[in-house]
């Protein structure tokens, strides 16, 4: 597996087009609109987990964020359990003065409608804010899970609560780990959003050579079965874990890696950037961007060993996100 060293390293060298730290471009990011929930955004997200909490001094975790948001990478995708509380309070610094520039999204862990609540309130008040735009259940993991949400007193009657008391515009669920759960979630219910594990490593999981026809069903992909779901219901769609969380890093450029989740029918990818230069070359590989085709998309896959996909796979059925 590669390292953070290594991650860091290879990224700023697989999308660095002009010198280190150079001031972002004045031309704004593309944008789409998020499904049904008729927010515009722009194709790429500021990930404020894991490598948003690289920055280990504040002062530089602050200014990443504004640069981003002064590169138009205006939608900022946090969650309530990111650095236990760390991400949330760092972007309620900046949301109090910056508050309308931007569209920001936060994920609660809570299964039931009462936790739900208190964290709801909680993530507010960390963010500086009396509304959210986009707010998610955080990390579907399988079926099972999805009967806790769903059940009576369950964190998703707090969701609708929210959205129904203007406290959230559009309200989602997230997954990197259970496809068919997801779909199940999707059909199932009454969301405006998803955001789900959409890479080139996981494009046809059940299709890799060497024995993976015999895999658990929960080895296809997001990208077969649960991304049709949201786009018939409208969903707006947002993919993460384009680099696989690390683990496709190395196998194609980085560059590649982002073109190809942004050629699905997606509203934007959301990406951690834990340095300066990687708001800068992002924006920039973000402003290029063309949309690859379907033999292009595979031909990125394709490139891909189907041990390191396997692993990808086996390593997201245990990733805590936080």
């Amino acid at each position: 597996m590669i390292n953070r060293r290594d991650f860091i390293q290879t990224v700023a060298a697989g999308l660095a087009i002009s010198p280190v730290l150079a001031a972002p471009a004045a031309e704004p990011l593309p944008t789409r609109i998020l499904g049904r929930t008729g927010i515009r955004v722009p194709i790429l997200g500021f990930g404020s987990g894991s490598r948003f909490l690289m920055y280990k001094e504040e002062d530089k975790a602050l200014e990443a964020l504004n640069r981003a948001i002064d590169a138009g990478i205006i939608y900022i995708d946090t969650a309530h359990a990111y650095g236990n509380d760390l991400s949330e309070e760092r972007i309620g610094k900046v949301m109090a003065t910056r508050r309308k520039e931007v569209v920001l999204s936060t994920k609660i862990p809570a299964r039931t409608a009462e936790q739900a609540r208190r964290q709801i309130e909680l993530s507010l008040k960390r963010l500086q804010t009396d509304h959210l735009d986009v707010l998610h259940i955080h990390v579907l993991k399988n079926q099972k899970d999805l009967d806790a949400i769903q059940a009576p007193g369950g964190v998703l009657e707090a969701l609708y609560e929210a959205r129904d008391k203007k406290i959230a515009r559009a309200i989602g669920i997230t997954c990197h780990a259970d496809p068919l759960a997801l779909r199940a979630a999707l059909e199932a219910h009454d969301f405006d959003c998803t955001q789900m594990a959409l890479n080139a490593g996981l494009a046809s999981m059940a299709d890799v050579p060497g024995g993976m026809k015999t895999a658990p069903a929960g080895l296809q992909s997001f990208e077969h079965l649960a991304l049709p779901v949201a786009l018939r219901k409208k969903m707006g769609i947002i993919a993460m874990k384009v680099f696989g969380q690390e683990q496709l890093i190395g196998a194609v450029p980085a560059g590649k890696l982002l073109s190809y989740a942004l050629s699905l029918p997606v509203s934007l990818a959301s990406v951690g950037m834990p340095r300066l230069e990687h708001i800068d070359s992002n924006a920039r590989a973000a402003r290029a961007f063309v949309p690859l085709t379907g033999p292009q998309r595979k031909e990125i896959s394709d490139a891909i060993a189907a041990p390191r996909k396997e692993a990808m796979w086996r390593f997201f059925q245990d990733h805590q996100d936080a």
